[in-house]
């Protein structure tokens, strides 16, 4: 079985779905993508201690949101259970010393379904969930580094947030691609863009010090932590090859999303 590409995507809030732009390409990108076997999805809104995997048993969405449409409540998207990627998941983090529980009664929260329903609409790959343990970008590299075998597996590993995330700039009553891109959204956009061609991991890891305008950027760095956790699934072949797939820029925010081969 060929290894599968590891992913860090921009999930977008509940109304991605009526945005034509963005959930073509997010439907274009699958579409050219190898079909996974299964999916492990580490989304920006799940952050708890020990380490932990959601639902294998079908529990419901977690619509962790408020303020919007009854239609966004709505959505539903019955992935079947993943039990074998959740104990494959499991193994490989015990046997790295990481304490690991199940959360049998959580399902997929929306930085997990939101793209997932643009990509897989079909609901037909069984997907779980892992949560973020912490925010530190190298421990997260080390977890990641402990799931690579996953990919042997025809398990296809996706972080879930967005390149900047700064809710001060949404303003959802407007048009998304409307209006001046914040500067501190256009230059950490750049200085990322870079970073990743160069497969520069140092910088990566070091961003707080590195990069423009980083806390603009990201006041808290939740959405940005997913991508450590992909850059240690891909940096345990020796390279970090990858392309951006999608760019742009969604009310203010950077869509840029990465696929590492």
């Amino acid at each position: 079985m060929a290894s599968t590409p590891v992913l860090f995507l921009g999930h977008g809030a509940p109304p991605l779905a009526d945005d034509p732009i963005w959930t073509a390409q997010l439907a274009q990108w699958s579409a050219a993508l190898p079909r996974p076997e299964s999916i492990l999805m580490v989304s920006a809104h799940w952050e708890t201690r020990p380490i932990s995997l959601s639902s294998t048993t079908g529990a419901p969405l977690v619509h962790d949101f408020w303020g919007f449409p009854q239609k966004y409540y709505d959505v539903t998207y019955p992935s079947p259970p993943a039990p074998g990627v959740a104990a494959a998941t499991e193994r490989l983090l015990r046997e790295g010393g990481l304490s690991v529980r199940r959360e049998q009664t959580r399902g997929l929260d929306h930085g997990a379904y939101v793209p997932l329903v643009q990509m897989y609409p079909a609901a037909d790959i069984p997907v779980v969930q892992l949560s973020l343990p912490t925010l530190d970008p190298g421990a997260l590299v080390e977890v990641g580094r402990r799931l690579a075998p996953l990919r042997e597996e025809g398990v296809m590993v996706i972080g879930s947030g967005f390149t900047t995330h700064n809710m001060s700039w949404f303003r959802p009553s407007s048009d998304p691609y409307a209006g001046p891109v914040p500067a501190a959204s256009a230059d950490f956009d750049a200085w990322a863009a870079q970073a990743m061609a160069d497969g520069d991991l140092d910088a990566l890891l070091d961003v707080a010090h590195r990069a423009p305008v980083f806390r603009h950027a990201h006041p808290r760095t939740e959405h940005w932590a997913p991508i450590y956790l992909a850059l240690g699934v891909a940096a345990s072949r020796g390279s970090l090859a990858s392309r951006a797939v999608i760019d742009g820029f969604w009310y203010g925010f950077a869509k840029r999303s990465w696929q590492l081969d």
